[in-house]
């Protein structure tokens, strides 16, 4: 079987084409023999065409069951020879107008088989016509022919169809030997162009930065598996939605000064994310612009890490001004707050002046809380690593905080949502409470200040390799201004408060390897988050951390209160 396409289908097609050509035949001879007078011979007709219609049904169903497609094409062709002899007999002989398919047959061989089967089949249709009209000349078989020539004139027009079958043949078996020799060069083609594609894909599939292709209306027509997994998003719900609604930022226009861009997105985990994307156009040479391309980096990892780096500097500048100033401001501090007490024991004050030096008092003993803050940051801090489990270390200081807000009838409560019944890890006990108290108090005060109940959730899960805790209020929320910078020094949400807390709870996560960040929407809330590595994954590391000085601003236990946020 030639290699044009696959042997079946060909079978197939050839099974139908033969049923189509029956029908279309049988319908002309009934309309001939209907319409015009003519002694043809019906029922010999239809039995010859109902058997050859009845054979080829049975080679449509051989066709599904036996898989030797080469005797199949013989026997197929074969029996089309014979089919034809009989159908051109009945219908005249040498006055028959069926005999034009004798060459349809030679050309069907010429397709199915190979090319010597072209002149065997072109020899076997000049035997089979020539011994009809031997036998319908000498009356060996019944004759159906009106006219009734010489022999000289029969030989003549058996030999004419033996030159025309034999150049048939030829013609036919030259015709697909190039078709053949043209399938082969386009099948390499086409195996060469595969490869290049599959190559092509590969890389684009296979390149660590995310590559979106669009359409020039935007509509997302490409997406690379890197792509699918910066935004966490399958390709099939990528495909066809725009790109620009992807992202909380305007895209890089092609063809203005920067074909670059820095933009947000907000990953389906609640997670923000930086990308920095650029964009080019998808041109073809003949076809102009066909869409644009837009190849993307993850840099959420590098900008946080610039973020704690200036985090870093501003709060060793914060520790080196503290160090320097909170004993020369304590000492006149001290001294004032003394010499006011003594100044308020004067009987003779008058109300106003008791006023004054009452606001003297309060502001002194808020000037003394911020420089006992400035003392609890600035001084290197003692930690003490031990094997502890978290979930004592939440319980105690979640008991202590719901005692405090029964007596103070606050109408906020508490939530749960422990997914372990243990959580070990390296750490400090002492100092991982102060974090945990810090972030407790300043998710109850922020949900005073909405002036409604609120609800405190603490949940602890496993997150791979750590333990992952966060503490989610129903509070007013942080713009994401105040978002990013929480952390730093000096940055209080709160009236009251210093700025400090939650700097030194970030050097406290920090001196224990872990991470600590805060997710936040106006209206719905903060959540502030911690990680530590879990004890069977952290690195062994015992005894006690060095350290310059004690802690005198160290929480070591819930009632002790919570550093200022």
């Amino acid at each position: 079987m030639h290699p044009i396409s696959d042997e079946r289908n060909w079978l197939t097609w050839l099974v139908k084409v033969r049923i189509l050509i029956l029908l279309v035949l049988l319908a002309i001879e009934l309309a001939v023999i209907r319409l015009t007078p003519s002694p043809l011979p019906l029922l010999p007709f239809l039995t010859g065409m109902v058997l050859w219609f009845v054979l080829s049904l049975f080679f449509l169903f051989l066709v599904s069951v036996w898989s030797e497609h080469r005797l199949q094409a013989i026997l197929q062709v074969l029996s089309d020879l014979a089919m034809v002899t009989l159908v051109v007999h009945v219908t005249g002989g040498i006055d028959s107008s069926l005999n034009f398919l004798y060459p349809l047959v030679i050309v069907v061989a010429c397709m199915l088989l190979p090319r010597s089967w072209g002149y065997l089949s072109a020899a076997l249709a000049f035997i089979s016509f020539g011994a009809i009209l031997e036998l319908d000349y000498y009356g060996v078989v019944p004759s159906y022919a009106n006219s009734h020539p010489k022999l000289q004139a029969l030989q003549v027009v058996v030999f004419v169809n033996l030159f025309a079958y034999f150049a048939i043949a030829y013609l036919a078996g030259l015709l697909m030997s190039k078709l053949r020799q043209v399938d082969v060069q386009l099948k390499d083609a086409s195996g060469a162009l595969e490869n290049l594609q599959a190559l092509h894909e590969n890389i684009v599939q296979s390149m660590s930065g995310g590559v979106i292709a669009t359409g020039l209306d935007g509509r997302i027509t490409l997406v690379n598996r890197a792509a699918q997994q910066l935004l966490g998003i399958p390709e099939a719900e990528l495909c066809g939605r725009s790109v620009a609604d992807l992202f909380q930022d305007p895209l890089p226009h092609f063809g203005v000064a920067r074909s670059d861009a820095e933009v947000r997105y907000h990953a389906v985990n609640g997670f923000r994310k930086t990308f920095r994307v650029l964009v080019s156009a998808l041109n073809l040479t003949a076809r102009g612009d066909l869409g644009f391309v837009y190849s993307f980096d993850d840099l959420t990892e590098i900008r946080r890490l610039e973020r704690e780096v200036r985090m870093q500097d501003r709060l060793a500048a914060v520790g080196r001004l503290a160090a320097a100033i909170a004993h020369e401001i304590r000492n006149p501090l001290t001294s004032i707050a003394g010499s006011v007490g003594m100044l308020s024991d004067i009987p003779t004050l008058n109300s106003e002046e008791r006023h004054l030096l009452q606001i003297v008092t309060r502001e002194s003993d808020r000037l003394n809380n911020i420089i006992t803050d400035f003392l609890a940051y600035s001084r290197g801090k003692q930690y003490r690593f031990e094997r502890v489990d978290l979930i004592p270390l939440l319980q105690d200081t979640l008991t202590l905080l719901e005692h405090r807000l029964t007596v103070e009838s606050a109408g906020i409560e508490l939530k749960r949502n422990f997914a372990k019944s243990e959580a070990w890890v390296l750490a400090d006990g002492d100092k991982l409470k102060q974090v945990f108290w810090n972030f407790s108090e300043n998710a109850v005060r922020a949900i005073r200040t909405t002036g409604k109940t609120g609800t405190l959730t603490v949940s602890l899960v496993e997150r791979g390799p750590d333990w992952e805790m966060s503490f989610a209020d129903t509070g007013p929320g942080i713009n994401p201004q105040q978002t990013d910078k929480i952390f730093e020094p000096f940055q209080s949400c709160f009236a009251d408060g210093t700025g400090l807390g939650l700097a030194i709870v970030y050097q406290i996560v920090q001196a224990h390897e872990g991470k600590v960040w805060a997710r936040s929407e106006l209206g719905k809330g903060t959540s502030f988050v911690v990680r530590l590595r879990r004890f069977d994954q952290a690195l062994t590391a015992g005894g006690t951390s060095s350290a310059s000085q004690s802690d005198q601003a160290a929480l070591a236990s819930a009632a002790g209160g919570g550093t200022r946020g």
